[in-house]
């Protein structure tokens, strides 16, 4: 992930998926031009904030056409910069269509340690990001810790058959909607659909209240991005 440097110990972590209005390929050229040009100078003055990395989701889904994945270990630069953006040429012609906030800590069921401390992103290289918000059934979080423990670690077992898809969560516990926000990366879609059918297969799977919507997502320059939009 490029730009500014992630917290040793945690990071508000903020996927927002924007939607470009139709009016927007209907203006003169030379407005469209300047308007990308402020909305790119924009980004780039938050970058020693947040840690960011884009994708395009043009054509995948019919309420987003692309995704700014923000790290920061505070949470007011990402309000900063939705501000700035918004005031930008091209930002007056998007609307962000999903907001998922979360927060990065260390889970429960795969570490020892206090969960306040030394966990930090580390995004990687794949072409290929998958989102989606989660929420566990309340029943879940009635069961005893061990029995969480012992589902969750076949849970993981499975993931690990899958070295080539990085697996990422943050926590949105009393932030957001959502209960979690869960990623993956990727250069093999094929073998991330592969890796969710055998999920479902799990004991940990029947707690699952809601994992949708999912976004599918093609990593490419801002610079690519903003000019496809039309």
């Amino acid at each position: 992930m490029k730009g500014g440097h992630g917290s040793a110990t945690q990071d508000f972590v903020h996927y927002a998926f924007y939607k470009c209005r139709p009016e927007w390929r209907f203006l003169p050229d030379g407005q469209k031009e300047a308007g990308r040009a402020q909305f790119l100078d924009a980004v780039e003055r938050f970058r020693d904030a947040v840690m960011m990395e884009t994708y395009s989701t043009l054509g995948l889904r019919t309420d987003a056409d692309f995704l700014i994945w923000k790290v920061s270990p505070e949470l007011l630069p990402i309000q900063q910069m939705a501000e700035a953006l918004n005031q930008t040429g091209l930002g007056r012609y998007l609307d962000l269509r999903h907001s998922l906030l979360a927060l990065t800590r260390k889970s429960i069921y795969t570490r020892d340690e206090p969960l306040e401390g030394g966990f930090k992103v580390d995004p990687g290289e794949g072409t290929y990001l998958f989102v989606y918000p989660f929420v566990k059934t309340r029943e879940w979080y009635a069961l005893p810790l061990d029995a969480r423990r012992r589902m969750m670690a076949d849970h993981i077992r499975v993931g690990h058959d899958y070295p080539d898809v990085q697996l990422h969560t943050a926590y949105s516990f009393g932030l957001d909607d959502q209960e979690f926000v869960v990623s993956f990366l990727t250069d093999h879609p094929k073998r991330f659909q592969e890796l969710v059918m055998k999920l479902r297969e799990t004991e940990a799977s029947r707690y699952t209240l809601r994992d949708v919507p999912i976004f599918t997502c093609v990593k490419r320059p801002l610079a690519e991005i903003v000019r496809s939009l039309g």
